[in-house]
């Protein structure tokens, strides 16, 4: 069971909904301990005095602002604490915008949020339907940790989402800060016609589940054939840069092997992915209740059959009001 990493209320207008916070994501990677070379003794971090070299025990350790000339301003935890001792319990949503305004540059990271107990679901729920309904996202600040945060609410299938975002002057500049960007001078036709295709050739559906993290499993591999003894091979060297003069030949090249690679199309008697013919579809008297028992990839799959344009943004709300929309459109013409 997860446990939360912080605890307080949402507010949006006049409403209140107490919630607790608790990570979305888990950490698969292989963790080592730092060992000293050639006596295999593990390796500890200390914090000791700079000056005497003497260990200090964390409750004798401050903070300290470097002013500058060696010197420094202490501050103390319940000084920060106290500057901000209501916000440090709130989420207070200062309005609801489209998800999609939002660059991807600002996301940091993702958790969910939950109702602190079972008498605040209703309140609960009827901030996620509305959010998902509605298609929008709540911008909220809040404190968690010492640190303030700028993040975004949004709804989930079941859940409420909460994503901590970069404030804006955390935003690089790329045509700053980068060393070298190309010009904005258009690519030649054939060149960019060609990519579109690969493009369009390699187009698939989102399903995170097929990808794997190949190095952690690479490290694990190592760590198990270095404790049997047994050696290990080197990975391949990268592939070369594409030369500007082959490079319409590697893109015609790219298109015709991510063709040969694609899935062959279904045919018109063939069955959905989403579930036989024998089960109500969305038209039927039925068929909201079968769409609202599907899965969203379930959902986003039948979207992907139905040819729904801006599935890829939609939530599992909006992908039900588009199938049915789809529907009935099709059944009045």
């Amino acid at each position: 069971m997860a446990r939360p990493v912080w605890s307080g209320v949402i507010t949006f207008g006049l409403v209140t909904v107490p919630v607790q916070l608790f990570a979305a994501v888990q950490d698969h990677a292989v963790h080592f301990h730092q060992l000293q070379r050639g006596t295999g003794d593990r390796v500890r971090n200390r914090r000791v005095n700079e000056r005497t070299g003497k260990r200090v025990d964390y409750d004798d350790i401050v903070k300290g602002y470097d002013a500058g000339d060696g010197r420094h301003v202490v501050v103390e935890q319940d000084e920060l604490d106290g500057i901000a001792p209501g916000r440090s319990q709130v989420i207070e949503v200062r309005g609801f915008v489209e998800l999609d305004e939002v660059e991807p540059a600002f996301f940091s990271g993702t958790y969910y949020l939950a109702p602190r107990s079972d008498e605040y679901g209703r309140v609960y729920r009827l901030l996620r339907t509305a959010l998902a309904e509605t298609g929008k996202a709540g911008v909220a600040t809040f404190v968690m940790h010492g640190r303030e945060y700028l993040v975004v609410l949004r709804a989930g299938d079941d859940v409420l989402e909460l994503h901590t975002l970069h404030w804006a002057d955390e935003i690089r500049d790329p045509r700053r800060d980068l060393p070298r960007l190309p010009g904005r001078e258009r690519p030649g036709s054939k060149e960019l016609d060609s990519a579109r295709q690969l493009i369009d050739a390699m187009t698939t559906r989102w399903r995170p589940e097929d990808f794997e993290d190949t190095y952690e499993k690479k490290v694990r591999q190592l760590v198990e054939a270095k404790r049997d003894g047994e050696e290990t091979a080197r990975a391949e060297e990268p592939p070369e840069a594409t030369n500007v003069v082959d490079l319409e030949d590697a893109l015609r090249r790219s298109v015709e092997r991510a063709g040969s690679r694609r899935e062959p199309a279904r045919t018109s008697g063939a069955p959905s992915r989403s579930g036989s013919g024998s089960g109500p579809r969305s038209g039927s008297p039925d068929g909201a209740r079968l769409l609202s028992d599907l899965s969203k990839r379930d959902l986003y799959e039948r979207a992907a059959d139905e040819d729904v344009q801006g599935r890829s943004r939609m939530n599992r709300q909006q992908l039900i009001r588009a199938l049915s929309d789809r529907h009935r459109t099709r059944t009045a013409s």
